[in-house]
């Protein structure tokens, strides 16, 4: 295999002639060399369409020429378009707030539009990197530009795989809407309720996710592209600054807005602690739910046994028959790490000093992650899990029964210490509360019914005033 030589401030490096990156990316992948993901591509791609909008808004200015910025846009849109996934080897875990990150796309750019110019990689009197693919930009402001445009494309089909979430749920109300059974309270009897009622409230818990991640979008439009190395847009012409907002406006199809300070856009990231708070709120949601289905569904002759879930695969290699509820297991596991993402981009933004934020990449690699694992989580819970989802009715009904929590029916009839007495009763003799209540009162068999009808107790006001 061929080697080339490249040169930089600090010496050389021999890089395989086949690669497209150079000394910078080189360098970084020795110094990050932590064995674990590169960067996540998402934000290569957007970085790729940064770079294709500042050429072609310089070769417009005049500042660089027509055949070279060709070039240039040719190459950001074989990234873009996933050609050359493999050169991007730097970890997404670096120093350097994206420096590392920023000169591997520079130089991928810069060695292909030197292939398509016919020269040969590493010739970059031909096109060079920092000064023919970088111009007008820094890593300070092209990095978090490209992290907000891949968040946004994210949070939209995150908003929408919500969506299609709690319209599941809500079918699942519908579907369960007359089947009765026991409500409870720290895991202990409590009342009577509708398994389609338990379904609804989950579903108005997804709809104020998706809601929350919908708008979520409006937090992240603001962009400090134009603004360089620290938002006072050094390097960059005025006429640049207003251009290339317009590009990439036009390029990503996306209403993004130059903001009014970038310095601040330049070293605050508190924007991505508040969305990525939106996204702990979502996932304790999803774990809620989860847990809840878990509980339902066990047994099943061991536990609740109220629903059964989709029987996805084997749950034992010692146990035959067992089947686990994997689905909201793994939704759950998904619903922790976006927790825990959220403390490291909490961690990682206030952690900034002064006119920078060096812990940019471990932002970006966190809500990326984020982003991701609950747009394929959300989506894989809802297909293979709620729609699937069956009720068990004549378990539900045998429980409801076995309980004495029709009591609390007679609270505004006999009172409090009276119906507490008649629970006790019920529970210890192993009868139902409408026989003790038949044994112990003068309450006639009609107004007891009537009193003591499951169906009424799901529902506001007071059981059996009406006929009172």
């Amino acid at each position: 295999m061929g080697l080339r030589i490249e040169k930089d401030a600090l010496g050389e490096r021999r890089i395989p002639e086949i690669q497209y990156y150079g000394i910078n990316t080189q360098r970084a992948a020795e110094n990050f060399n932590l064995g674990s993901r590169s960067v996540n591509l998402r934000l290569i791609y957007e970085m790729a369409l940064i770079k294709k909008a500042a050429a072609l808004v310089n070769c417009r200015l005049g500042q660089l020429a027509e055949e070279k910025a060709q070039a240039i846009i040719k190459a950001c849109e074989e990234i873009s378009g996933g050609k050359l996934d493999r050169e991007f080897v730097v970890s997404a875990f670096q120093g350097g707030a994206g420096t590392s990150t920023n000169m591997n796309v520079n130089e991928v750019v810069a060695n292909r539009a030197i292939e398509i110019l016919g020269g040969r990689k590493g010739n970059y009197d031909l096109v060079h990197p920092l000064n023919d693919v970088n111009m007008s930009q820094s890593t300070n402001d092209v990095y978090p530009t490209a992290l907000r445009i891949a968040a946004i494309r994210l949070l939209r089909t995150l908003s929408h795989s919500l969506a299609e979430l709690q319209e599941a749920l809500q079918s699942k109300e519908n579907e369960f809407s007359n089947v009765l059974k026991l409500g409870r309270t720290e895991l202990m009897d409590a009342l009577p309720m509708m398994l389609g009622q338990e379904f609804g409230a989950y579903a108005k818990s997804i709809e104020r996710d998706r809601w929350r991640v919908y708008k979520g979008e409006e937090r992240l439009r603001q962009i400090n592209l134009g603004g360089t190395a620290i938002g006072t847009g050094i390097n960059a012409s005025p006429a640049y600054i207003f251009m290339i907002t317009d590009a990439i406006q036009e390029l990503s199809g996306l209403g993004l807005a130059r903001s009014d300070y970038p310095i601040d856009i330049t070293q605050n990231n508190d924007v991505f602690v508040e969305v990525s708070g939106l996204l702990k709120a979502c996932s304790t949601n999803l774990l809620k739910i989860a847990n809840d289905l878990r509980l339902l569904a066990s047994g099943p002759k061991g536990g609740l046994g109220e629903i059964e879930l989709p029987r996805m695969q084997a749950g034992s290699t010692i146990m035959p028959g067992k089947v686990n509820p994997v689905i909201p297991e793994m939704i759950g596991q998904i619903a922790m790490r976006v927790m825990a993402n959220d403390y490291a981009i909490t961690m990682a933004a206030s952690g900034g000093q002064l006119e920078l934020n060096s812990f940019l990449p471990l932002i970006a690699e966190s809500f990326l992650e984020s982003l991701e694992l609950l747009n394929q989580g959300v989506t894989l819970f809802r297909e293979k899990c709620i729609t699937g989802i069956k009720a068990c009715k004549e378990k539900c009904r045998e429980t409801l029964e076995k309980s004495a929590v029709l009591a609390a029916a007679l609270v505004h009839h006999l009172g409090y210490d009276q119906a507490a007495q008649l629970a006790a009763k019920a529970l210890s003799a192993g009868k139902s509360i409408k026989e003790v209540v038949r044994e112990e009162t003068t309450l006639a068999d009609s107004r007891i019914e009537e009193i003591l009808n499951p169906l009424e107790v799901t529902k506001p006001g007071i059981p059996g005033k009406s006929g009172k």
